[in-house]
């Protein structure tokens, strides 16, 4: 396996922490729609921004929602705009200091757009290649598009981040499809993959990116799949039962919201969701495609959800209480108010 460049130039530097708390990582899978948005807030306050879906007014609405105060580091997986777009008003309101990028050229109107911001902004663009960034204590690695990956595809060059903060590891790999999953398992061993504590869904759900193989590799815990309303049958049934058959609980922004994992030192972390759902529904369940309802302005206490005594306390809440946030009836077998006891 190649050695990894640690480019020690990229480590973002100290500064005010935001709204995460106190030497703990957050990560928001955004709830976006249709497209792929995530937000890392490093304990120290750095912040990242993965994608950023494909609605202006969403993404400003969901940095209010979040308190978002500042943005070092914004990556675009590829140039498609259900990924990309949410950037412009970002990078444009924080001027990062790094856009990561697959370097292919801009064919589009938005992909145009989005370089202007950030040659307006003195956003420095930085090419995808093996290197770790570190924003304090979590390690970014960025992976970049295997070779002989067609240019003109956008899908094929996405570019993945693996993040870690203790013993934790989340794996985010945009759109890629079958044959970049199928070089990056020639490229890497499977010790490099997994396990993964959480993993985004590959072009939500589409079938034309999970496979087995990958899967055997990356062994996922927890799949997020960044998915809305639309008319591409998304998450198809064939990603969802690969899903199942690996044994991952699947969480899905439709349905819940935003998805919001918290990272406690060493690599404990609890899984939270905007909205409660019948999830984290099997894989195999039925996956409904109704319209979701509008996203609160400001997530009430009473949506924490845990799937399960684990999460709980992981999160340091368990016993968890009748009248409690994230008290349910599935965390209290006995129902005597309790649960996880």
């Amino acid at each position: 396996m190649r050695r990894l460049l640690t480019l020690a130039a990229l480590s973002l530097g100290m500064a005010a922490a935001q709204a995460a708390p106190s030497g703990v990582l957050t990560i928001r899978f955004l709830d976006v729609g249709q497209g792929d948005a995530v937000l890392v807030t490093a304990p120290t306050g750095q912040t990242l921004l993965y994608d950023g879906g494909r609605s202006e007014s969403r993404m400003r609405e969901l940095i209010r929602q979040y308190g978002v105060t500042r943005l070092d580091l914004a990556a675009a997986s590829h140039g498609d705009a259900d990924h990309i777009t949410g950037l412009i008003p970002a990078i444009a309101l924080f001027k990062p200091k790094l856009f990561l990028n697959n370097g292919i050229a801009a064919t589009t109107q938005t992909y145009g757009r989005l370089l202007n911001v950030v040659g307006q902004a003195g956003t420095q663009g930085l090419l995808a290649r093996e290197q770790v960034i570190n924003l304090g204590a979590v390690k970014v690695t960025v992976i970049p598009p295997p070779p002989g990956m067609p240019r003109n595809d956008q899908n094929a060059n996405s570019v993945g981040l693996l993040i870690q903060y203790g013993t934790f590891r989340a794996l985010l790999t945009g759109d890629s499809e079958t044959p970049q999953t199928q070089a990056w398992l020639r490229q890497k061993s499977a010790s490099f993959w997994g396990p993964v504590d959480v993993y985004k869904s590959i072009h939500h759900g589409a079938a034309n990116g999970d496979s087995a193989a990958w899967l055997a590799a990356v062994r996922p815990k927890n799949v997020v799949i960044g998915v809305g309303p639309n008319n591409y049958g998304h998450p198809t049934s064939t990603a969802l039962n690969l899903y199942r058959k690996v044994g991952a609980n699947v969480f899905r922004t439709d349905q819940q919201g935003t998805v919001t994992v918290r990272v406690q030192p060493g690599g404990r972390y609890a899984i939270t969701t905007e909205r409660r759902a019948a999830a984290p529904a099997p894989a195999s369940a039925p996956a409904p495609r109704s319209q979701p309802a509008p996203a609160p302005v400001t997530p009430p206490a009473s949506s924490v959800y845990y799937p399960n005594c684990a999460a709980a306390r992981a999160a340091g809440a368990a016993p968890v209480r009748v009248g409690q946030p994230g008290y349910g009836t599935h965390l209290d077998r006995d129902r005597d108010g309790v649960g996880c006891e």
